[in-house]
């Protein structure tokens, strides 16, 4: 099939509203949190939240746009985030923490379907422009990393209360974002797609690519969300102010989605697994960064480094993920990852805002090396394995 520009670029201004919202919400979700929860140990639970609402929707999205169609998806996912942003402005008035995470909760739901915009590029490109259609897509976030976080600065102080305003702008951009999915058309499911036969997913999940894929997709992304959802109350601890904190979240999202315009074509010339292990090692440069100072340029650097490994690692994994499934196992599959995704982004937002509260900044940097190595490793593994294998006589 021929790749169809029209439809890669309106999913890329989906995928820019959708990352305006992400980081609008990152912006906000931790100090919100940390002035409403009387245990501020569990500041970070309104983005647990969130990452949980993601999770338990991801499987039901998959299948059910399988069945649908991607339009309808999408569409359904904007109009939830509406219903959640509205209901976090309310919370916020109330004083009431627990209908926040309510709240937030139901705003993961439109990043569970909106996580399929690059499942759906991948599906309106040909098969050499596949990892370049993901790339550019997620680059569309880069508009996100501008827009959201000086949005909800802007839109914070707008009622009495703070950050009530902020979430009304959300409201604003989940409008424009259904407005544009309306006009979204990519190829309806196929039978075979449709029909949910092919192997079981047990079968499926076991294969190293899909191992390799999830590892680097799913726990990478988990890292990421362990260090920026900490960011802001580390940040605070230091007393930088919030302008500063929306700055630092500004450019970590730029970072994380701006390599996009370039990954795809990094993944073509020096392969996928290479262009994972080059973002490993620039989530362990920002480590080390952050192991060495606490200035506001230092937080700008880290977080710039975890956004640009975070993407290359991500892209990867989505790419690598691409050769896991045929047709019929695809909703399944690519359900199954997000889920992996999900989860380990609920246990580090978890883990988040306890280790930042009691072992401190550098004790949480430290603790990801470890598991740093453990994807390396496993990478490294699956070159030599796959290497092997084709070099076996047919």
């Amino acid at each position: 099939m021929r790749t169809s520009y029209r439809e890669i670029f309106l999913l890329a201004c989906c995928q820019a509203l959708l990352i305006v919202n992400a980081s609008g919400l990152i912006s906000m979700n931790g100090l919100v949190g940390y002035a409403l929860a009387d245990q501020k140990s569990l500041a970070t639970l309104g983005v647990t939240a969130y990452v949980l609402g993601s999770a338990a929707a991801t499987f039901p999205a998959s299948l059910w746009m399988a069945r649908v169609g991607r339009r309808i998806g999408f569409m359904a996912g904007a109009t939830v985030n509406i219903v959640g942003c509205a209901l976090a402005a309310f919370a916020l008035s109330r004083g009431s923490f627990v209908l926040y995470c309510v709240a937030t909760a139901f705003i993961g739901v439109y990043n569970a379907f909106g996580l399929q915009y690059r499942f759906a590029a991948a599906e309106v490109a040909s098969a050499v422009d596949k990892a370049k259609a993901i790339s550019l897509v997620l680059a569309a976030g880069v508009v996100g990393g501008f827009v959201g976080p000086e949005s909800v600065r802007r839109g914070s102080e707008m009622f009495a209360t703070p950050f009530v305003g902020g979430f009304v702008v959300l409201i604003v951009y989940a409008l424009i974002a259904l407005a544009i999915q309306s006009q979204v058309n990519v190829p309806p499911p196929t039978l075979e797609e449709s029909s949910g036969g092919g192997r079981a997913l047990s079968t499926i999940i076991r294969q190293p690519v899909f191992i390799v894929a999830a590892l680097s997709g799913g726990l990478g992304y988990g890292l990421m969300n362990l260090l920026m959802t900490a960011t802001p109350i580390a940040m605070n601890f230091c007393s930088h102010p919030f302008s500063a904190v929306a700055v630092v979240i500004q450019w970590h999202v730029v970072s994380m989605f701006a390599p996009g315009f370039f990954t795809g074509s990094l993944i073509r010339r020096f392969g996928v697994l290479n262009v994972i292990l080059a973002g490993l090692v620039l989530v362990a440069a920002c480590v080390f960064v952050a192991l060495n100072g606490t200035a506001v340029v230092d937080f700008v650097v880290a977080l710039a480094l975890l956004g640009v490994g975070w993407n290359f690692m991500y892209t990867g994994g989505t790419a690598l993920l691409t050769e896991a499934y045929t047709p019929a196992e695809k909703a399944r599959t690519q359900g199954a990852n997000d889920f992996i995704v999900f989860a380990t982004m609920g246990v580090s937002s978890v883990a988040s805002g306890a280790m930042v509260s009691t072992a401190g900044w550098v004790t949480m940097n430290r603790a990801v090396l470890p598991l740093l190595g453990m994807i390396a490793m496993a990478v490294l593994w699956f070159g030599l394995w796959r290497r092997a294998r084709a070099a076996r006589p047919a």
